[in-house]
């Protein structure tokens, strides 16, 4: 069985889609995959399926909801004792085994990477990093209509993901890929114009690859975006880095030893 919210509904069992076509059911699954391995209390899902207006008969409705999911996971006859979503407590459990999982891989890649980052492993960091990002197939749970308690776990998930795309480049930036970044920064600038900390990943890119007046220029820009819409200044750290680059100051050049950690 393979499971996945990192992109499209995915629900897979002998390479046979089994993702429920009905919307209803569809969002049940989603949400039940977004507690996977947790219990679920039956009156979550209803506030999850209709919000504060459910019908009088919701709760029926949500036993034969999870019924068509039960019939959907027990895609065959050998499936009759098929335990992967349970009842209990008045409750739901769906069981998910972390390697049939996109978001258990994506979270264990992000842990394995994080280590190697923080052992001075930054070549293995990076690989690993680049391997969470790698499980998205788009924008979580992209086409399943999402409602008030799993949209909190679409924000958290899409933070993640962009911490994890931070973490990778950090990584990249300590092995002395700056110029390899460029493109993909420019572009994360333009989309995130007021994200810090990709504005100074970009501007030390720059800075390494020889073009300290573009990356000046970047500082100057976020200052302007963060006044305009936001009413702040730059960070303190935001303003060491543009005084840094301004005077060449070699503490922003790659560390020798990282550069040439395989």
């Amino acid at each position: 069985m393979e499971m996945g919210v990192l992109g499209p509904l995915l629900l897979l069992k002998n390479e046979t889609d089994l993702t429920p076509s009905a919307p209803k059911p569809r969002q049940l699954l989603a949400f039940l995959m977004l507690n996977a391995n947790q219990m679920v209390r039956a009156s979550e899902c209803i506030k999850e399926l209709w919000d504060s207006h459910p019908p009088k008969s919701s709760m029926s409705t949500l036993q034969t909801y999870v019924l068509h999911i039960r019939q959907a996971l027990r895609c065959t006859a050998a499936d009759v004792h098929d335990q992967t979503l349970v009842t209990q407590n008045h409750g739901y459990q769906l069981k998910v085994a972390p390697p049939s999982f996109d978001r258990f891989r994506f979270e264990r890649m992000d842990r394995l990477g994080q280590e190697a980052a923080a052992a001075g492993r930054f070549q293995q960091a990076s690989e690993y990093f680049a391997a969470a990002l790698a499980l998205w197939r788009g924008p979580a749970l992209a086409d399943v209509q999402t409602g008030p308690l799993s949209r909190a776990h679409l924000v958290e998930l899409e933070e993640t993901r962009k911490g994890v795309l931070e973490r990778r480049i950090e990584a990249d930036l300590r092995i002395g890929r700056h110029r390899e970044l460029l493109d993909e920064l420019a572009a994360l600038a333009v989309q995130l114009p007021t994200h810090e900390n990709i504005h100074a990943q970009y501007m030390l890119a720059l800075h390494r690859s020889g073009e300290r007046r573009r990356a000046l220029t970047v500082h100057h820009t976020l200052g302007r975006v963060l006044r305009d819409t936001l009413g702040i200044e730059p960070t303190p750290r935001l303003q060491f880095l543009y005084e840094a680059i301004k005077s060449g100051d070699p503490v922003l050049d790659v560390p020798a030893a990282t550069a040439r950690t395989k």
